[in-house]
């Protein structure tokens, strides 16, 4: 992997007040807890992305996107570093499903206040920012949120 660092999109799913969170196999972050999300890929856009990630982690469509900020996270020992788009949306349809068993274990819904632990490095960084996730998505701070 080249030492340039990579754009990841993660992606804040909400149905009512719980949060979707899975929880990593992979190399980097195994066994901690991470919203669905990957890679932007070249022309893509953020919205796109966030979609089609979400469809191909979950198996389920989503809806309202909205841009709520980023992250700067160096995984040192993974020899990795990304920043992190995220964007909040609401859940619209589907049933949700492991649809890639390699990389997530199992999907779940979490009240946003009592999240699993431990948190995907990206989150942590994340909420060191907007600790009160529901005030970002449904507060007076999404006024000045982007929709995408």
């Amino acid at each position: 992997m080249s030492k340039q660092p990579r754009i990841g999109v993660g992606v804040m799913v909400w149905k009512g007040d719980r949060l979707l969170l899975g929880k990593r196999i992979s190399a980097h972050g195994n066994n901690s807890w991470q919203f669905p999300g990957g890679h932007l890929e070249f022309g893509e856009t953020v919205s796109e992305c966030a979609c089609r990630e979400v469809q191909e982690e979950a198996g389920i469509e989503i809806c309202n996107l909205v841009q709520c900020g980023y992250t700067n996270d160096a995984f040192i020992n993974a020899d990795r570093h990304y920043v992190t788009l995220f964007v909040a949306a609401d859940y619209a349809s589907g049933e949700l499903t492991v649809m890639e068993p390699d990389k997530c274990e199992r999907w779940g819904w979490f009240k946003w206040n009592e999240l699993p632990e431990p948190l995907f490095l990206p989150i942590r960084n994340f909420l060191k920012l907007y600790p009160d996730l529901h005030a970002l998505r449904y507060g007076p701070d999404v006024q000045a949120a982007v929709h995408i």
